[in-house]
């Protein structure tokens, strides 16, 4: 607790990058959820543009915006 996916087109996303989003995002979760660093876990998922309203839009956002934290513009 927490758990972050992050859900993206595909793309290379290099070893350096990974790295730094991972600090990045860690410590953000870890300051406003008030957890340490082990109880933080993050997954990145790419999902096919073709793909993206089926595995994406449909499960995750409609009918779900009331979760939403920040809604796409889209």
């Amino acid at each position: 607790m927490p758990h972050l996916t992050i859900k993206h087109f595909p793309q290379d996303v290099g070893e350096q990058q990974r790295k730094q989003l991972t600090e990045d995002l860690t410590a953000l979760v870890m300051r406003h959820f008030e957890v340490p660093e082990g109880a933080v876990s993050i997954a990145l998922e790419q999902v096919d543009q073709s793909a993206w309203n089926d595995a994406v839009i449909v499960p995750e956002i409609i009918g779900r915006e009331h979760l939403l934290i920040k809604a796409p513009d889209y």
